[in-house]
């Protein structure tokens, strides 16, 4: 009786004890779900195309929309900023600063580039082409990337090495 009783209360320990033990290996290969974030204004190269010197600034909030930062102490200073996190780690982050003398915009600098006319014509044909609008003839034909392979998941993996 009495080595049942220690054999109840010794395997649970053990199993304790060896649970403590794999908990390392475990948490590298289960992690949390973290979603995607965006934060700030989307800035985009037509956006930054359509802005011209000499626009006054409610022309500029309509292409570009409320600045994310205003300062009080340089109010001819509008600062846009872009970060977009995928799952947890920061992929893309785009500043923009627009100065203005006497409500006009006077320039832009930031790390968009406007958008040239070729680029914004590749991409209309892009755009229509998965529409599956047809093309025009003055138009550049844009090649089909393949779409990237996705990492299998967690129960991808898992039905993988059962062999389904």
């Amino acid at each position: 009786m009495k080595s049942v009783l220690r054999s109840f209360v010794v395997i649970p320990v053990l199993l304790f004890v060896a649970a403590c033990s794999v908990t390392d290996a475990v948490t590298e290969k289960i992690s949390p779900y973290r979603i995607d974030i965006q934060q700030g204004n989307v800035i985009t190269q037509d956006m930054v195309a359509k802005l011209k010197p000499g626009m006054t600034k409610s022309q500029v909030r309509f292409i570009m929309g409320t600045p994310l930062i205003t300062d009080s102490f340089h109010a001819d200073r509008w600062d846009y900023v872009y970060r977009f996190n995928k799952a947890g780690k920061l992929t893309e982050e785009r500043k923009m600063a627009l100065f203005f003398e006497q409500d006009l915009l006077r320039r832009v600098q930031g790390d968009v580039v406007a958008a040239t006319p070729e680029s914004i014509a590749e991409a209309e044909a892009a755009k229509n082409a998965a529409a599956g609008a047809p093309e025009k003839a003055s138009e550049p034909s844009v090649p089909h990337a393949a779409p990237a392979e996705e990492e299998k998941g967690f129960f991808g993996k898992m039905l993988d090495k059962i062999g389904l």
